[in-house]
């Protein structure tokens, strides 16, 4: 982004959701990032950054806060996991023992299916381990996930051109700014 490019990045993980409608992990939580640049504020700090950063998994949370309800002894939101044998649950020592459920999984099949696009940019043209082929992150001993990765590099001024992108961005960002918070 500092290069004034927009940037993407994939990358799937050992097995922690499952597909649409089902019950067990095959899909990792695969991460999706973005860069996008903007005009650099003149009132910033020299090596400050106004670009629009955006970093997120696919599950409806972070296996984290299913961690960290674990350990407490706490209960999770209903819609945050599902147990082993593919029920939901609120118990987040089942949850880990379970799976995550996708964004959105209570409703729509939409975060399965955006974790399957990542899967497969991520594994199969590039030769990587599906995430229920992947060794855990969470294991010391043998750990060789071998998960793939893809970046996406994008230079606007070979496009609608670096000043008419820089526009329409800032554009945008004052419209989202229109609302308080």
């Amino acid at each position: 982004a500092d290069a004034g490019l927009v940037a993407l990045g994939f990358a799937n993980s050992p097995s922690a959701m499952p597909a649409a409608g089902g019950r067990h992990a095959v899909f990792g939580t695969n991460p999706v990032a973005a860069a996008f640049p903007r005009r650099r504020n003149p009132n910033a700090p020299v090596g400050a950054s106004d670009a629009l950063l955006i970093d997120l998994s696919l599950s409806e949370v972070a296996r984290g806060k299913v961690m960290v309800a674990a350990k407490k002894g706490e209960p999770i939101p209903l819609g945050w996991a599902l147990d082993a044998a593919g029920q939901p649950t609120t118990d987040a020592q089942a949850a880990l023992a379970g799976s995550m459920l996708p964004i959105g999984a209570v409703s729509s099949p939409k975060g399965a299916m955006l974790a399957l696009v990542v899967e497969l940019l991520v594994t199969a043209l590039i030769g990587a381990q599906f995430g229920f082929e992947a060794s855990s992150f969470f294991v010391d001993e043998g750990n060789r996930p071998r998960i793939g990765q893809a970046f996406l590099v994008i230079d606007p001024a070979a496009l609608a051109g670096s000043a008419h992108y820089l526009d329409r961005v800032e554009r945008l960002v004052a419209e989202m700014l229109n609302d308080e918070g």
